[in-house]
C-alpha cells in the first residue's frame, strides 16, 4: 500500500522557516526552541526567553507559530507565583513522525515513532544471518505498512526514515555462524541508497550502536549525565561517547567502539590471555554456551524481552560480561574523566540489572586509584533503543539544534549576555 504524503487531502508536512522575515535566523531560532523544549520536557515561554537570549516578543511570535504548525502544545498553568500563570509548551506527540530501522545480525526491528520518542507500532524479522536484498525488501514493505498506521490526514507529518546498522556487516562471519562468504555481499552494498529508491521519505543512517547512544542522551534517563560512556549489549557489544551532552561520533564514527578494548580472558586451557571485550560480553558468546549444552538459544533473539527459558544459562555469561566490561570501562575511565558508565543492551531489564551489580561489584575489586569517582548504571531503553535512535535521525536533522546553551537548568543565566541568536544574519 502507498502512502499519500502529499496533494490536497493532506497538505504539506510542517515546516521550519515560513515567510520572508530572514529566514536562516527564523530556521535557526525556531531549531532553538524546539530543542530546548525537548531537553527540559516543559517551559514557559519566560524561560525559553531567559535561557535562549531572545526577547520575550520574539520568543511568542516563534513558540505561535509553532503552536499553529502542531509542533507545541500548551500544558496546563503554574500557579501560585507572583503575577499571571505561567503556561508551558511541550512537543506535540503528534506533531512529527518518523521511521527507525534497526539491522541485526539476528534480527532486524522498525518502528514508527512520534515526536518525543514513543513508539506507536514496530514490526519486526528474525533470521540466520542478514541478507541484503532480503531486508531491503523487508524494509520497504514495512515501512509503508507502520506508515498507514498514521491516520491519514496526519502522514504528512512523517518526516523521514533512519537506519541504524553495524559497521562492517560482513566481518565476523564464523561468530554469526553464516556459511563462509555469505556476508560478503553486504561489503559493497548501499544499505541506504538501496532503501531510498523506493523510498518516498528522505533516508538517513548511521551506526546501531551510536544510534542507542543518542536514543539514551535524547529519551533516556541518562540524560541527566553531561559527559558517558555508553555501553550496548548485543550481539556483538558495542558502545557511544557523550561529551558535554553531545554525541561524539569521532573522525569516522567508531568512536565508543568498546567491543575492541583489550581485556584479561583465559584460552581453552585455562591460560590467561588478553582479548576484545567483543569475545567477551557479546550475546553470541551466549549462544554457544547454551548450544554447547543442548539447549535452544533461539530466545536471545526471539524474545529479547523475556529471556526465562534460558535462565539456567546465564550466570557464567553475566560474570564473563560483567568482568570483561569492568575492565573496559577503567580503561575508558582513564583517558577520558566520564561522569558515568551506562550499560543498555537488547536483553531483558532483569539482565541488565544483573550485570551492571555484577559489574559494580567487580569494580570494588579493581586496583581504580587515581581515577576520579563516577557511577556505573543502567540504560533506560532496552531492546529498542537502536530503532529508536534511527528514527531519531530525521527529527534531528530537521527539527532540532542543540548546543550548549540548551542544557542549563531555567533558573541559570545566559552564558553570552546578548541576544546572539536574534543577531544571526540570514547567511
Amino acid at each position: 500500500m502507498d502512502i499519500d504524503l502529499g496533494g490536497p487531502d493532506h497538505p504539506p508536512p510542517p515546516r521550519l522557516g515560513r515567510g520572508t522575515r530572514q529566514t536562516g535566523v527564523r530556521l535557526y531560532n525556531e531549531r532553538l526552541v524546539l530543542s530546548l523544549v525537548r531537553h527540559h520536557r516543559a517551559l514557559p515561554k519566560a524561560d525559553i526567553a531567559r535561557l535562549t537570549g531572545l526577547s520575550p516578543p520574539t520568543v511568542s511570535a516563534i513558540v505561535g507559530e509553532l503552536e499553529a504548525d502542531g509542533l507545541l502544545v500548551r500544558e496546563a498553568p503554574q500557579r501560585g507565583k507572583v503575577g499571571q500563570p505561567s503556561v508551558p509548551v511541550s512537543l506535540n506527540p503528534d506533531g512529527v513522525y518518523s521511521i527507525g530501522v534497526k539491522i541485526g545480525r539476528r534480527r532486524s526491528d522498525i518502528v514508527l515513532m512520534d515526536f518525543v520518542g514513543g513508539v506507536r507500532a514496530e514490526l519486526h524479522r528474525t533470521y540466520l544471518y542478514p541478507e541484503p536484498d532480503s531486508l531491503v525488501a523487508f524494509i520497504d514493505k514495512a515501512w509503508r505498512t507502520l506508515g498507514a498506521k498514521v491516520p491519514a490526514g496526519r502522514r504528512n507529518r512523517i518526516t523521514g526514515l533512519g537506519i541504524a546498522a553495524p559497521y562492517e556487516l560482513w566481518n565476523w562471519e564464523e561468530e554469526v555462524g553464516s556459511p563462509p562468504g555469505a556476508m560478503q555481499s553486504w561489503k559493497d552494498f548501499d544499505l541506504t541508497e538501496a532503501v531510498g529508491r523506493n523510498c518516498d521519505l528522505p533516508v538517513y543512517s548511521c551506526n546501531d550502536a551510536t544510534a542507542a547512544c543518542a536514543a539514551e542522551l535524547l529519551f533516556g534517563d541518562a540524560g541527566r549525565y553531561a559527559d558517558m560512556l555508553y555501553i550496548f549489549v548485543a550481539w556483538f557489544i558495542g558502545g557511544g561517547i557523550v561529551l558535554d551532552r553531545h554525541l561524539y561520533p569521532g573522525r569516522t564514527g567508531y568512536a565508543g567502539s568498546i567491543g575492541q578494548v583489550l581485556v584479561p580472558s583465559r584460552d581453552a586451557d585455562g591460560n590467561p590471555i588478553s582479548r576484545q571485550l567483543l569475545h567477551v560480553a557479546s550475546m553470541y558468546r551466549l549462544e554457544r554456551t547454551i548450544k554447547a549444552s543442548g539447549g535452544d538459544p533461539s530466545p536471545i533473539w526471539e524474545s529479547p524481552d523475556d529471556w526465562t527459558s534460558i535462565d539456567p544459562y546465564l550466570d557464567e555469561w553475566i560474570e564473563r560480561a560483567a568482568g570483561g566490561i569492568a575492565h573496559a570501562v577503567i580503561d575508558a575511565m582513564s583517558v577520558i574523566d566520564f561522569e558515568a558508565a551506562v550499560i543498555d543492551g537488547a536483553l531483558p531489564a532483569s539482565v541488565r540489572k544483573r550485570i551492571v551489580e555484577r559489574t559494580v561489584a567487580t569494580l570494588a575489586r579493581l586496583e581504580t586509584k587515581g581515577l576520579a569517582p563516577h557511577a556505573v548504571v543502567e540504560g533506560s531503553i532496552g531492546n529498542r533503543a537502536r530503532a529508536i535512535g534511527a528514527a531519531s535521525l530525521p527529527i534531528l536533522a530537521r527539527f532540532m539544534r542543540d548546543r550548549e546553551l540548551l542544557f542549563r537548568s531555567p533558573g541559570e543565566t545566559r552564558l553570552d549576555g546578548a541576544n546572539s541568536a536574534e543577531r544571526l544574519s540570514a547567511s
